[in-house]
């Protein structure tokens, strides 16, 4: 049985720095939402599950309209508050089962690595359709249980592979709790992610512990593998830029 994790615990201390992307890694994916969002501007945008706001400048700067970064954490809101602060960007307290904004409001709502962390799902789905105006689309950046890939660090943490696997829901079980808000898929494709230049940043990252993932992992399990990590390094000190692909699902009303 997994717990549910409390990022006002530990993970508000280093997410930001663990999950850091460089300007351009950014500007990759605003390339590859704006693909799939509508062509006007400005857009109204809900970063839903906003965390430390990494997106959500982006987004506003990409769309032009104002964001609205909804965030259940306090303590991820107010680093958000401090670190990534916009005069378009707007950090708010809320959930995906009850998002403080009006109705038909939003011409687009993102949730990146969000999906898995919704204890209510057809409620979330709701309120995102309620949320959206007519011609508005929904961005699911997540990993599915089928279609799960076979990251890196999964090498040293194997039983990840197994907590992931339980904690992800499938496309189908998203597709049809989306269904019952009048919602349905119109793409999946996947997109080339860079996570670090050197497999010596990566390991940098990794030790930040900034995945919730290491949060249901023990801390034998957690020791032995940043020492396997540590013996490949030695190994195989640099190896080139770590990337993986992620799969980004697109809905619409």
């Amino acid at each position: 049985m997994l717990r549910r994790i409390n990022y006002d615990d530990r993970q508000h201390l280093v997410y930001a720095r663990g999950r850091a992307l460089p300007p351009d890694v950014i500007a990759a994916w605003m390339a590859e939402f704006a693909r799939h969002s509508p062509s006007r501007r400005p857009l109204t945008v809900l970063d839903l599950g906003s965390g430390t706001g990494r997106f959500s400048p982006a987004l506003a700067d990409t769309f032009g309209g104002p964001v609205y970064g909804v965030e259940p954490s306090a303590r991820m809101r107010q680093v958000a508050a401090d670190l990534t602060a916009h005069p378009s960007v707007s950090y708010l307290q809320g959930a995906a089962e009850k998002i403080p904004l009006p109705g038909n409001g939003c011409d687009l709502a993102l949730l990146y690595l969000v999906i898995h962390h919704i204890q209510d799902l057809p409620a979330a789905a709701a309120e995102i359709a309620r949320v959206l105006a007519p011609k508005g689309r929904l961005l699911i950046r997540n990993t599915f249980a089928d279609r799960m890939p076979d990251p890196l660090w999964h090498r040293w943490f194997p039983r990840a592979r197994t907590i992931e696997e339980e904690l992800f829901p499938t496309v189908a079980e998203v597709a049809q709790a989306f269904a019952t808000a009048g919602m349905h898929p119109v793409a999946l494709t996947s997109v080339r992610h860079r996570l670090a230049d050197r497999p010596a940043d990566y390991a940098a990252r990794l030790r930040l512990r900034a995945s919730s993932i290491f949060d249901q992992l023990t801390e034998q399990e957690i020791t032995e593998g940043f020492a396997a990590l540590d013996a490949d390094l030695a190994t195989h000190p640099d190896t080139g830029p770590i990337e993986e692909d992620c799969d980004l699902l697109i809905l619409a009303g």
